[in-house]
């Protein structure tokens, strides 16, 4: 079907597939970025509950690393706050993506209908009225 289409409008579904790829790049990393989120709140949740003379430890690659429970506060506070702008940024481009997805939609209609020649339809038209 598409090697029926006019190439201005081959180009538009080319953008479409482009962006909906793109969609769900930025979706996958977003979920990546909240469920990280939510496993640093949930340890500074779990942090709250012991005592600051507690032996801690922390991951650092594949090896436990000594530290104080200062350190491994603050760390788990920097972390959160780097998540929730990463989340939030994510959420931008999600937003973005979809308007340009909506945008890129419309003009192809729009290709598609005015190579038909029709204009718009007055009120009263078919499929109009009912109660």
């Amino acid at each position: 079907m598409q090697g029926n289409l006019p190439p201005e409008a081959q180009e538009k579904i080319e953008e479409l597939q482009e962006l909906q790829q793109t969609a769900q790049q930025v979706a996958a990393q977003k979920q990546q970025a909240e469920s990280s989120l939510t496993e640093t709140e949930n340890a500074l949740e779990q942090l709250e509950d012991i005592d600051e003379e507690t032996t801690m430890y922390q991951e650092v690659g594949e090896l436990l690393v000594l530290t104080e429970y200062g350190e491994a506060s603050e760390d788990l506070e920097e972390k959160r706050d780097s998540l929730e702008v990463r989340v939030e940024t994510l959420e931008k481009q999600e937003e973005r993506v979809q308007q340009q997805f909506e945008q890129l939609q419309q003009e192809l209609q729009q290709m598609l209908q005015g190579a038909g020649g029709g204009g718009p339809a007055g009120p009263g038209g078919p499929g109009m009225g009912g109660d």
